[in-house]
């Protein structure tokens, strides 16, 4: 897997884990959202620790910064 996330891409993906942990914690969030939003937010610590996402690939995305020539 070749690497397609930037540096602020993963730090906003693990900042918004955080803010649905913190949500969840606080019972902010119940039920099913819950349950949606914690998966999400597995998922977005998962991408940020490998630094990909599967979902660039179809779009043929990617947020890392292009060295100069």
């Amino acid at each position: 897997m070749k690497q397609n996330m930037g540096t602020i891409d993963k730090i906003v993906r693990v900042l918004v884990a955080i803010v649905i942990a913190v949500l969840y914690f606080t019972d902010q969030i119940t039920g099913t959202a819950a349950i949606i939003l914690g998966i999400f937010a597995v998922i977005f610590l998962l991408t940020s620790a490998i630094g990909f996402c599967p979902l660039y690939l179809p779009l043929k995305l990617s947020t890392i910064k292009k060295k100069d020539a």
